[in-house]
């Protein structure tokens, strides 16, 4: 079984839910980068998406698109994003899924990149801008190497679009909580709920939602509906403003934040308090 659909199936069991944090591969460093990664995983995360870094990324709001400028500015490139991961890959067992625009993976060539990704411990792939319609052969090579390939559900789409969306996706379905960019919200929306309730109808898959979760308490009222939160913007914000202090200071920063946000989970000793 996938690491991906392996995760998900044990906290079905004991009715556990997940924090997924995004962070952008080589914001402020490729080392610390897999420095992060641990210590997301010691903070409670149980996937981790890694953002390739991408001139022009989709649907990001300015606080991940400076972040991927930043990570661009010091050469960093996918080969040196998956060195880093194989580097670490066997001190963690977490997942960690990779957001890679398919004009990446086209011009790296399909197959080799996937089977790359595989080599170095990549569990799957989020593909943001990559269509539904066009994807079928990209999700057949990603299947054959026994990776989970996720696309992208937003309010804006229609309930029979979704459901073909939905049908299409292996791992999870990431349902975004509102239309537009990335970015933290003071609130969700509240037809959330209902629109997760429509695809439940369609799929068995986990539903993953992200967009504007920034908070513990974000994620207690996504967890309430969904099976996993996606928070990337608050983290990346976090890093930012201590990127000139160091990797160590970077790395605390980011523990802190994934450990609030693992509090929104039920059963956390921090949500009893």
């Amino acid at each position: 079984m996938n690491r991906i659909d392996q995760i998900f199936s044990d906290l079905r069991a004991r009715q556990g839910k997940a924090v997924m944090p995004f962070l952008t591969a080589g914001d402020p460093d490729v080392a610390t980068t897999g420095k992060i990664l641990l210590a997301c995983q010691e903070a409670g995360a149980s996937i981790c998406e890694l953002g390739i870094p991408f001139s022009d990324p989709i649907a990001d709001g300015p606080v991940i698109q400076a972040s991927m400028s930043h990570a661009l500015d010091q050469g960093v490139r996918p080969v040196h994003v998956l060195e880093q991961v194989a580097a670490i890959r066997s001190k963690l067992h977490i997942g960690v899924v990779a957001m890679v625009s398919y004009s990446i993976v086209y011009r790296l060539g399909n197959s080799s990149f996937i089977r790359d990704a595989k080599a170095a411990g990549i569990d799957g792939f989020i593909i943001p801008d990559l269509p539904v319609e066009e994807s079928a052969e990209v999700r057949e090579q990603i299947a054959r190497e026994g990776l989970i390939c996720s696309l992208l559900v937003a309010p804006t789409t229609s309930d029979k679009r979704a459901e073909e969306i939905a049908r299409a996706c292996s791992g999870f379905v990431y349902v975004l909580s509102r239309a537009g960019i990335t970015g933290e919200q003071r609130e969700l929306p509240p037809e959330l709920g209902s629109r997760l309730a429509r695809l439940r109808q369609v799929t068995d898959l986990p539903m993953a939602v992200g967009f504007g979760i920034s908070t513990g308490k974000h994620v207690q009222q996504v967890v309430e509906m969904a099976d996993a939160a996606i928070v990337g913007s608050a983290i990346m914000r976090r890093v930012a403003a201590v990127r000139e202090q160091g990797s160590d200071a970077v790395v605390k920063e980011v523990s802190t934040i994934v450990r609030d946000l693992v509090s929104g989970l039920p059963g956390s000793v921090a949500a009893k308090v």
